[in-house]
Formats: C-alpha cells, structure tokens, sequence
C-alpha cells in the first residue's frame, strides 16, 4: 500500500498539483490537510476521475479540514472534535484491508509559545494533550494495523529543524510542544518512519516558510509532517520519500508530500 500525506494549503488552489501528484505517484491512498473548503465544494469528481473515488471529507469554509481519498474502500469513517471547537482536525478511516487511519491537521499555534498570552498556542496544546489521552485509552489496541498521519505542527527532534538553538523559543519546536508531542508518541508506542529511514543524526525537513526569498539557498526548513505506525505495522514500511523538489513547483504549498510504501 502506497500512501501519501500532504498539507496543500488549499485544495481548490492546487488541485492541478494534487491531480499531477496522483498521475505521477498513483498512490492507494491520498491524506490532505488545510484544504480550506466546505465537504459540498470539495474537488470531489474530478479526484474521483482519477480513481480516488472512496473520499472522507471533513473540511470547513476558509480554514483547516482534512480529507482521506483511496483507491481502497472504506469500512467506516468517523471524525473527532478534538478540544469541542468545531474545527475540521480529524479523520479516522478504516480501510477494507484492516488499516486503521488516522489523519491529522494539528494547530500551528500562532507566533507567541505562550498559553497565558496566546490563546492559539493554549489551544494547541490542549489539543496536543487529548490526542495522548485518546491513543492512551486505546493501547490495548496497539498491536493492530494503524498508521496516524499529518501535519503535527510540531518538529520534535533537535535535526527536524534548520537551527535547534535558534528555534527553542519558536512556535514549534518549543520544548513544551515536543515533549507533549512525545507523550503522544509514547501512548501508543508508535513508530516514527521517517526516523526509521533517515537516521536522527541527519536534518530532514518537510516544511519551508513562504517568507524565505530563496527557499532552496536558505534551506531553512523543518519536519512538522509525519507517518507514524503502531506497534501491529512496525517494520512494514519499506520504502519513504519527503518530495522536497515539491517546494519548487509553481504556485506551491509551503509543505511538500511525505510519501511511504507499506508491505501489508
């Protein structure tokens, strides 16, 4: 099984992107985030032209939203209201062949990494908090098939940022972010597959700011993008890609698709 995640920052805005990436990839299964539309004006028809036409869509008018498009069917779909704010985070779908998938669009948390100070940032953590709780309650259930996707928001490893020193006291990479990020991570004893390819010691990054006049010169990225597999689907995952050379299209998002393989 083939899939791939990516935060696209606008669904209707990149759809000829999202569509030469299907073509191109012909992935199983299709994880967006951000795609900022209302599920009635989702790009339903023309993804499902392409042969995506089992489609989980949880999206909302301008901002966040998730969607899960696959070749494979669905047994069920659900989606949770993490923190009862009404945003569109969360999508849970089981997949005729047994996988358990979760994709995630966390918040980014706004520029202040203080929750007194910054309800956006109180709000992320808060969130950060209940997906631990949720996957702790579920641990008995570790050992079945179930990967958990998305933009995290969060780049928890000192080599899943461009400069760990300069980045301690920005929104992401703060110590409160990654430590709750690994209470999460812990919960369910979850594999990160990007660090099973790419050793920690080495910087790889998935996200780099539309701010940088010259992305590629600067590289000064970091990792908010992730695929993580339960206990049940470890070492499953044979072979992962970041598609940096994505940052560089035209008109692009400022994340580029993770993709991973998966013998099942």
């Amino acid at each position: 099984m083939k899939l791939i995640t990516w935060n696209i920052n606008s669904v209707r805005l990149r759809l000829e992107l999202v569509a030469d990436l299907l073509k191109k990839e012909r992935p199983d299964v299709l994880c967006l985030q951000e795609t900022k539309v209302m599920n009635d004006l989702f790009p339903r028809a023309a993804l499902a032209e392409l042969g995506y036409a089992h489609q989980a869509i949880h999206g909302q008018k301008g901002y966040h939203g998730v969607a899960t498009l696959s070749r494979i069917p669905f047994r069920a779909t659900s989606s949770r209201d993490f923190c009862s704010k009404g945003d569109t985070r969360h999508l849970m779908t089981t997949l005729e062949n047994g996988v358990e998938l979760h994709n995630f669009y966390v918040p980014a948390g706004g520029d202040i990494p203080d929750p007194a100070a910054n309800p956006k940032f109180a709000h992320k953590l808060d969130f950060l908090r209940e997906m631990e709780s949720v996957f702790a309650k579920r641990r008995r259930s570790r050992n079945q098939p179930v990967i958990l996707v998305g933009d995290l928001n969060v780049a928890p490893l000192e080599n899943d940022v461009w400069s760990h020193k300069q980045l301690l006291d920005v929104v992401s990479h703060t110590p409160v972010e990654t430590e709750l990020l690994g209470e999460v991570f812990a919960a369910f004893d979850w594999t990160d597959v990007t660090r099973s390819f790419v050793p920690p010691a080495e910087k790889i990054y998935s996200w780099w700011s539309y701010r940088a006049q010259d992305w590629l010169a600067s590289d000064r990225g970091r990792r908010l993008d992730h695929v993580w597999v339960s206990p049940g689907l470890k070492g499953a995952a044979k072979k992962h890609t970041i598609l940096k050379a994505a940052r560089g299209w035209k008109q692009p998002s400022d994340h580029v698709p993770v993709i991973t393989e998966f013998a099942l």
